[in-house]
């Protein structure tokens, strides 16, 4: 079968509904059974809440406020859905930020990409992922148990005794990091080990650049890659290598503006927000933090999800400025109050040593005067710093995401 099951194909209008009529109800638990959820969703009938539209008047949860609220409300911030003694793992990501893992058998869902990536019945699956304090580890182990495969859980680190086992067991399929599987395989022509068996990886966790998915290519191994996160699980994974990421089948996926939260249109490039279905960790608008574009049509494997591009850079672009931070929110601010502007971008250098910015708009006509002095003005008066104004034609700044670019590194 090229499919895990009929849900990746079924004609995406389907899978939408299907998603939007659950949703009411998941809101619903999240306000009921999340303290943090209560307030930030007091005010809302979780009931009219059924389309995307409707979601995107919700706030944004983003890792910084669980971060804040872990620390004042240990452990969970009051975002969790259960205790600790309820969950059936508990981890510790780079924060400390803590996360429970619920009870379902593959509650990150990574079966799906793994299966996309080719892992079958009867692989031995060496992973390569930390069991250690995150749950990396676990949730490729939990993934791979769940097509039936067998685990070995390697871990990180011993490159020598990884090659050892990868020979010993036969490994067919590898999970980790890509610079780590590189290591191994280098390692392995060290030891003079050959590993016939080892055909397949799924990685995560750090790029992938086209030359080392040649160099994996040109040793028998296909690489496929997808994009998780500890808090959220699968988001997206490709299916076929190169071709995008189809976005997994149990999360409402929104790509929205840095800094203002609004949706942005298709093709253009946006912070990753994800709603999930988890009732153990029910986040709720949850922004990523990082950038990626829709692509356009189907995937070519047949899946019938939405694809993006993958990892396009991060969405958090606050920069200091004389001593002072620039945010995008403040960016966007001064762009809500002419809405005749395009895409703006906020560009940082420095001039004989001295910090200064400059607002690029776009703006259709010709070049008015006084408009940039009254975008001047209202900079100054949400930064409280003074920048100049250049209006340009419509379409010529970049669709990369970018609302601040600081470019004095480059000066």
């Amino acid at each position: 079968m090229p499919h895990l099951d009929a849900l990746e194909t079924r004609p995406h209008s389907e899978r939408l509904a299907a998603l939007l009529a659950r949703l009411p109800a998941q809101l619903a638990h999240a306000k009921t059974c999340s303290p943090a959820y209560a307030s930030l969703l007091a005010d809302t009938d979780c009931h009219r809440i059924t389309s995307l539209a409707a979601l995107a008047t919700l706030p944004l949860t983003r890792k910084s406020a669980l971060l804040a609220a872990q620390q004042a409300s240990p452990p969970f911030g009051g975002f969790a859905a259960l205790q600790p003694s309820q969950a059936a793992r508990l981890f510790a990501s780079p924060g400390p930020l803590y996360e429970p893992q619920g009870h379902e058998a593959d509650s990150w869902r990574m079966s799906r990409a793994l299966y996309a990536a080719g892992f079958r019945p009867g692989d031995v699956v060496h992973n390569g992922f930390s069991y250690h304090f995150t749950p990396g580890g676990w949730m490729m182990d939990a993934g791979a148990r769940a097509l039936g495969c067998a685990v070995f859980p390697g871990g990180t680190g011993q490159t020598e005794l990884q090659v050892q086992a990868m020979r010993d067991l036969g490994a067919s399929g590898y999970t980790g990091t890509p610079s780590f599987l590189k290591l191994i395989l280098e390692k392995a022509d060290e030891l003079g080990v050959a590993l016939p068996r080892l055909n397949k990886a799924l990685v995560s966790g750090e790029a992938l650049p086209a030359s080392l998915r040649s160099w994996f290519a040109g040793r028998g191994i296909t690489v496929y890659q997808c994009y998780a996160t500890a808090d959220l699980g699968l988001i997206a994974y490709e299916s076929a290598p190169g071709s995008g990421m189809v976005v997994d089948e149990e999360v409402l996926l929104e790509l929205v503006s840095p800094g203002s939260g609004t949706p942005v249109a298709d093709g253009e490039v946006g912070e990753v927000v994800v709603t999930s279905f988890n009732a153990a960790y029910p986040l709720i608008r949850f922004a990523t933090g990082d950038l990626s574009a829709t692509l356009p049509g189907p995937s070519p494997c047949g899946r019938s999800n939405v694809r993006i591009q993958g990892w396009l850079g991060r969405a958090d672009q606050s920069a200091k400025v004389k001593g002072m931070f620039v945010h995008p929110e403040q960016v966007h601010a001064v762009a809500a109050r002419y809405p005749a502007l395009g895409r703006v971008r906020l560009v940082i250098q420095q001039h004989n040593h001295l910090d200064c910015m400059t607002l690029h708009a776009e703006h259709p006509g010709p070049h008015d005067a006084d408009l940039a002095d009254s975008i001047a003005a209202s900079l100054r008066e949400l930064t409280k710093l003074r920048g100049e104004v250049t209006l340009c034609a419509p379409g010529s700044l970049p669709n990369d995401g970018k609302i601040i670019a600081d470019e004095r590194s480059l000066s």
